[in-house]
């Protein structure tokens, strides 16, 4: 339990059922009138924002949740099997929990949040840029530009299709930013 003089950024809280992490807050005296707080939420499991504004003092549940170091071992029908680097637990997850997991191949590491109290995967996230190698590409051809940020889609090991720069060469490794599935530069 908190109260909104505990507000600061990252803070989880329990808002309508559903958890929530406070992306910003403003506390607000005005003139006339009691003192409120002025918020930005983010759904943890959705990611949409809403705005919420709190009377000042008032009491809200909060929740911890813990980022924890796995590791993708396989793909077993529908579900993704992760391991824990510490304990060497294995956990099943859903590919809707997962950020982007178009980019994610055996043995990467991966960052789980979890509902400390219930201990409930919430959401998978992978690092933020990846390294994967163009498995098929057309060739670029001399000339072919009309600018110098031409690209052309390419196939990435995991199955992945990705835009990349007329240069980039089957059998080349290219770093990938998970976040938006763009090209980011070629890896040597």
């Amino acid at each position: 339990m908190a109260t909104t003089a505990d507000f600061r950024n990252g803070l989880c809280i329990i808002f309508k059922d559903d958890l929530y992490t406070i992306v910003q807050f403003q506390h607000v005296k005005p003139g006339k009138g009691p003192a409120f707080v002025r918020t930005k939420l983010k759904n943890v499991k959705t990611g949409k924002t809403i705005e919420n504004t709190f009377n000042s003092g008032v009491k809200v549940d909060t929740a911890r949740i813990e980022r924890r170091p796995y590791q993708f071992l396989y793909k077993e029908g529908d579900d993704y099997v992760m391991m824990h680097t510490e304990t060497y637990e294995q956990i099943n997850i859903a590919e809707d929990l997962i950020n982007a997991p178009q980019f994610l191949k055996e043995g990467d590491s991966v960052e789980m949040v979890v509902h400390a109290d219930t201990e409930t995967p919430l959401y998978v996230e992978l690092m933020l840029n990846v390294i994967l190698e163009v498995t098929y590409t057309e060739p670029g051809l001399k000339g072919d530009t009309a600018s110098s940020t031409a690209l052309k889609p390419a196939e990435v090991e995991t199955g992945a299709k990705v835009m990349v720069p007329l240069f980039i060469e089957t059998g080349e490794k290219i770093k990938i930013n998970t976040t938006d599935g763009s090209y980011v530069e070629r890896v040597r």
